[in-house]
């Protein structure tokens, strides 16, 4: 495998490449012959970067064609078009590209911080208007190899996405140059679709097995024309709770919940794979829809059998089929269908809710389940098995019963539960669980964690914690804005590392569009510090201030309904 990373300016370019089998690395600057004569030996290498399905591969095809680079790199930065779009002769130049960036895009500088690496910037300007002294030179090979670096340390983050992928390839016998599809490519690739113009996108019906009540409103609003537009939502008061309807899932949860007792997750059995099959709502666009219904059966057996990693790829294809089915340049583009899966979706948890009224509290409803609280008792539990009972019958849907004994929910995207045998679920950006490239003020996360599953002191978990990486914010400078200000002083960078500061002297940091115009960095302290080199095994300085964190622990503690 080759990792690669492409600089270019105005009248220079280079690119280094880690050939990460043979342990041997290639830095080659301003050599079209020499990257022709290296791609040419290595055409049929599997080639990793960061955003290269968008960029660096077509960098690298530019020049193989002839083209300037600095044009195309104009092209795709400035006027923002697709790299694809630059001239047909790049797709004479195939390559093997695997991008590792994830999605929703994350830069790779923001990954770096969370790993705890140095996050500084090339001090080379890339709008400069000449060509490139020979330290220039080296010090942007130097940051380009620093970043392709970083690309094969994300990768080894991110392997098991890389393997599902060739597994699929595999499996479903398809070409090597799909490694560079994402997998909702790779989905209508493997179900053999066909690109396909739809007329009939609002041409919307509710199934005959369901069966809404005193809810039938809710029907009729998704029926009416005039609501037929993917701006609209419907709220409404639902078993006691606020819910949201729209067109893309059903969302409702009591904000700011504590609650021990008798908890049940009821969980529909692969929902959306399940309304696809059973309706008959496989994208029409699909040329051997029956290959879905064959992927959805092997999952659940292996699934049935515990081996999670060997569903790992057939859970990937069921899953990203359904929103495929709404992005219009995938082969699989298919708007009504989704939109029926998606509003029987919704409509079919909304008859299960209306017959469970009265004999439970609803705590939350979400896309696929419920979560709701009994009486503890057989009698309860037999009442609420014979409902869901009725409801699978009836819907031909497939409902799994999972005791809850502990739950904490900030609202319908913020929950942490803790089950019978003592799993913890935790949902949301306050509670998930913490990766070395997710990895932002993660002694909060910590905190709360301790506290609602352990019972621990906020103050315990942030006063016995030394690690300096355990503290750190990770902020970026969007486009929007021009310069960072702190303590009066101006930087044009990037990406800053921010920790908590005891000392006056340090102020707050600022994104900037100009002098006047200027805005605190959003979660982080009024006195800080900027620390961007390697804060790998640093242990906290005596200026840290450990009582924000403990402060903003306790404020998020407060969005779950809970003073400490």
């Amino acid at each position: 495998m080759l990792f690669y990373d492409f600089e270019v300016f105005k009248y220079d370019w280079l690119v280094v490449i880690l050939d990460s089998n043979n342990k041997k690395e290639h830095v080659i600057v301003n050599d079209r012959d020499a990257l022709i004569k290296f791609y040419e030996k290595n055409i049929h290498e599997i080639w990793v970067g960061f955003n290269s399905r968008h960029y660096d591969q077509y960098i690298l095809k530019a020049i193989l064609c002839g083209f300037d680079p600095k044009e195309i790199n104009d092209f795709i930065i400035v006027e923002r078009k697709d790299g694809w779009q630059f001239n047909s002769l790049l797709n004479k130049c195939p390559i093997n590209n695997y991008d590792v960036m994830p999605n929703p895009p994350i830069g790779l500088k923001t990954l770096e911080g969370f790993m705890g690496n140095s996050i500084k910037e090339s001090g080379v300007p890339f709008n400069i208007d000449r060509k490139l002294t020979d330290d220039e030179i080296a010090e942007t090979v130097k940051y380009c190899r620093h970043d392709v670096e970083q690309t094969l340390a994300v990768f080894r983050q991110r392997s098991s996405a890389f393997k599902s992928s060739m597994e699929l390839i595999k499996l479903f016998e398809l070409q090597l140059n799909c490694i560079g599809k994402t997998e909702a490519q790779l989905t209508a690739e493997i179900l053999q679709c066909s690109k396909r113009d739809w007329d009939d996108e609002w041409e919307l019906f509710i199934f005959d097995t369901i069966d809404l009540g005193k809810y039938a409103y809710i029907g009729e609003w998704f029926m009416d024309k005039k609501n037929h537009n993917y701006t609209t939502s419907l709220v409404a008061d639902i078993c006691g709770v606020t819910h949201t309807f729209g067109w893309g899932g059903l969302h409702g949860a009591v904000p700011k919940y504590h609650h021990k007792g008798l908890i049940l997750h009821v969980d529909v059995n692969s929902y959306y794979p399940s309304i696809l099959i059973v309706y008959d709502l496989i994208s029409r666009a699909s040329n051997d829809p029956k290959r879905y219904v064959d992927i959805y059966h092997k999952r659940m057996q292996l699934k049935k059998l515990g081996k999670k990693k060997e569903q790992e790829p057939y859970k990937k294809v069921l899953n990203a089929a359904s929103g495929a089915m709404k992005a219009k340049f995938n082969k699989m583009y298919d708007p009504r269908n989704n939109n029926l899966m998606c509003i029987n979706g919704q409509l079919m948890l909304l008859d299960l809710i209306d017959k469970l009224e009265g004999h439970c509290e609803l705590i939350q409803s979400n896309t696929d389940g419920l979560i709701i609280t009994i009486p503890d008792t057989d009698a309860a539990f037999e009442t609420i098995d014979d409902i869901c009972y009725e409801w699978e019958s009836r819907t031909h849907m497939g409902l799994k019963l999972d005791v809850i004994e502990e739950i904490w929910q900030k609202d319908v995207n913020g929950y942490l539960w803790v089950d019978e045998k003592g799993n913890v679920e935790r949902i949301g950006s306050y509670l998930k669980p913490l990766s070395r490239i997710d990895y932002d003020l993660p002694i909060l996360n910590k905190a709360l964690v301790e506290y609602m599953v352990h019972g621990v002191d906020i103050e315990q978990t942030v006063n016995s914690c030394n690690d300096l990486i355990d503290f750190q914010k990770i902020v970026k400078l969007s486009d929007k804005y021009l310069f960072v200000s702190h303590n009066d002083i101006t930087y044009t960078n990037k990406s800053y590392r921010v920790f908590a500061s005891n000392r006056n002297m340090d102020g707050k940091i600022y994104k900037c569009k100009s002098p006047e115009k200027k805005d605190k960095f959003a979660n982080t302290p009024n006195n800080c510090f900027i620390y961007n080199d390697d804060v790998n095994g640093l242990k906290v300085p005596r200026e840290l201030d450990k009582e924000w964190y403990i402060a903003f622990a306790k404020k998020r503690l407060r969005d779950f309904g809970v003073t400490v």
